[in-house]
């Protein structure tokens, strides 16, 4: 998505996910996620946002409220992987212990990864259809997905996540979106993990024709921090990503975060958290133009191209969400003076 001479200085987005809507939850159908789908952009357009999200509509899963289907949606789709998982994988994948928050793992890889079922340019277009112009798609990246995992094929972590990118990577060229933008939530507790995804990440981001994004929080399962850390310590990984902006979680995070904006790249646009995704308060338009602001002396204001809440909002009701959105607009309309 380019600025054009109308365009603000700082763009709005959403990150992911909206709040479950409650007939969709009831009636599911493919043609109950059109309709929802069509819901969540239009009212992210008419509160303002410049840039939607689709909601995630089609990855939601009643049967794992945790995490809201974004794990379960890929493993349950690419090929190779089993997700009937017994009492012997389960106890083999708690024995693992980095993944301890979670009982079970989300799939068993027992064969050579393939595509299997995934079909991302269908669901891409599918909210194309109803988007009524520009908007963001995501997708978890490989990282993420292969932690989740009990691999009993590979054996491993570094070869599974690269079979996981690979299969990821030929399915983003075409897709018919604004911007496709990367989630990552594990690397900030876990940096060990950073050389193996990074060069994931970025063969997915190098196959993509439109706005690259890259998504990164501390953690987001059932609404709560699950990562220690902090960004200072991920400036090189940061760097070497090939995206065109960040999507950082901030306003959840210590002020202290945001001495490290100065350091990333001058080539990659900032993508600044300034609503908190983990609690209900409903944020003024001056606490938001407040936080920008912060993050602006910390980094430089010309290093800001986009502010959005923390992370997605699955989690939050739909009368906190849509106030929330309405008060980031408005936030970063006070911060410009417009």
């Amino acid at each position: 998505m380019q600025t054009t001479h109308s365009s603000p200085a700082i763009l709005t987005t959403t990150v992911g996910s909206y709040s479950p809507i409650d007939w969709l939850v009831a009636l599911p159908s493919e043609q109950a996620v059109l309709d929802a789908t069509a819901v969540v952009i239009a009212t992210q357009r008419r509160y303002g946002i410049d840039l939607p999200t689709d909601g995630e509509l089609s990855r939601f899963d009643v049967n794992h409220p945790d995490t809201n289907g974004m794990i379960e949606y890929f493993i349950s789709r690419i090929g190779g992987i089993s997700t009937a998982v017994g009492m012997t994988d389960a106890r083999a994948f708690r024995a693992k212990q980095e993944m301890n928050f979670r009982r079970k793992p989300a799939g068993v890889v027992r064969e050579p990864l393939s595509e299997g079922v995934l079909d991302l340019y269908e669901d891409c277009a599918r909210s194309a259809s109803v988007a009524a112009g520009p908007f963001k798609f995501t997708l978890t990246s490989p990282y993420m997905l292969a932690r989740t995992l009990l691999d009993n094929h590979y054996g491993d972590i570094e070869v599974l996540t690269l079979a996981i990118a690979d299969i990821l990577a030929a399915q983003v060229s075409d897709l018919p979106c604004a911007c496709v933008q990367v989630d990552e939530a594990n690397i900030p507790g876990s940096p060990e993990g950073i050389p193996v995804a990074l060069q994931a990440i970025n063969r997915i981001l190098d196959n993509v024709k439109c706005q690259r994004a890259v998504h990164f929080c501390f953690g987001n399962y059932g609404g709560q921090t699950i990562q220690s850390g902090n960004w200072k310590r991920l400036l090189d990984f940061l760097n070497g990503l090939h995206t065109d902006h960040l999507v950082l979680e901030l306003a959840h995070r210590p002020e202290s975060d945001l001495d490290a904006l100065a350091g990333i790249d001058p080539r990659i646009k900032l993508g600044i958290g300034v609503i908190d995704i983990k609690v209900n308060h409903i944020e003024t338009p001056d606490e938001v133009a407040a936080r920008i602001g912060r993050a602006a002396k910390k980094a430089g204001e010309d290093r800001i191209g986009w502010v959005h809440p923390d992370c997605g909002f699955w989690m939050l009701k739909r009368s906190v969400v849509d106030r929330k959105i309405e008060a980031l607009v408005l936030g970063r309309d006070k911060y410009l003076g417009r």
